[in-house]
């Protein structure tokens, strides 16, 4: 996967992902490629949402979709003061739910195009023990 620079304030985002006291282990990054996609196919509103589902063959899996509304458990805390699991880099914008964004904390959002798919992918996922050969599901590090 060609993974491109990732979001500004991201800078020090390594390839073995965030340690326990870096201050962007909640983050979500996004690949110029995934920036470079987004921006393809969304119109208006729309953002790419990405959530984490039970199921996969390593237990659980990554769904990607295009929608238009934030749900209010894509916010955390009062009053909509914090907002957490809405990344935006270029115009391109990425949501995750609270509970999702456990799992993917510290990942990077890529666009991966070969010669039999192309998809969005996460990658260096630092929440992740292992996970299948086809990228979409994996098992969580305990």
């Amino acid at each position: 996967c060609a993974v491109g620079r990732p979001l500004r304030w991201a800078s020090s985002f390594s390839q073995l992902g965030p340690t326990e006291s870096d201050p962007s282990e909640g983050q979500v990054f996004l690949s110029q490629s995934c920036v470079k996609r987004l921006l393809e196919i969304t119109e208006g509103s729309e953002f790419l949402r990405l959530q984490v589902e039970g199921g996969g063959c390593s237990g659980f899996q990554y769904k990607f979709s295009l929608d238009t509304v934030i749900n209010p458990d894509d916010r955390q805390g009062q009053r909509g003061v914090v907002v957490v699991g809405v990344f935006e880099q270029g115009g391109a914008r990425v949501v995750v739910d609270v509970e999702s964004l456990a799992f993917v904390k510290g990942s990077m959002v890529d666009f991966s195009q070969e010669l039999i798919r192309s998809s969005f992918q996460v990658v260096s996922n630092p929440q992740a023990e292992k996970g299948c050969s086809c990228g979409t599901s994996f098992s969580v590090k305990f």
